[in-house]
């Protein structure tokens, strides 16, 4: 069974994806780049339904301009949560 990850790492990820705004004229570009690895790594991380479908939403909103502030492997994190506590109920 495929641990989720942390919650600081999921920071983590999503800080990464925010600093591309940190460098003059690289700002949407970095994302060009950094958009296919932040979902090959969210997918990596959660594995799964959770993981494919994320992934594709994670590349999208790194991929399209100025949404790189939505936390999506945060947001991840805690529907992951979520779910498996839900499911541990049951």
């Amino acid at each position: 069974m495929r641990t989720k990850p942390s919650l600081v790492f999921c920071i983590i990820m999503d800080v990464v994806g925010w600093l591309t705004y940190l460098l003059p004229f690289v700002g949407e570009w970095g994302d060009m780049l950094w958009a296919p690895l932040s979902a090959y790594i969210f997918y990596r991380s959660f594995g799964g339904k959770v993981g494919a479908l994320g992934s594709i939403i994670n590349f999208v909103e790194e991929a399209i301009p100025f949404t790189d502030f939505i936390p999506t492997f945060t947001i991840a994190y805690f529907y992951k949560k979520l779910t498996d506590k839900h499911l541990n109920q049951k």
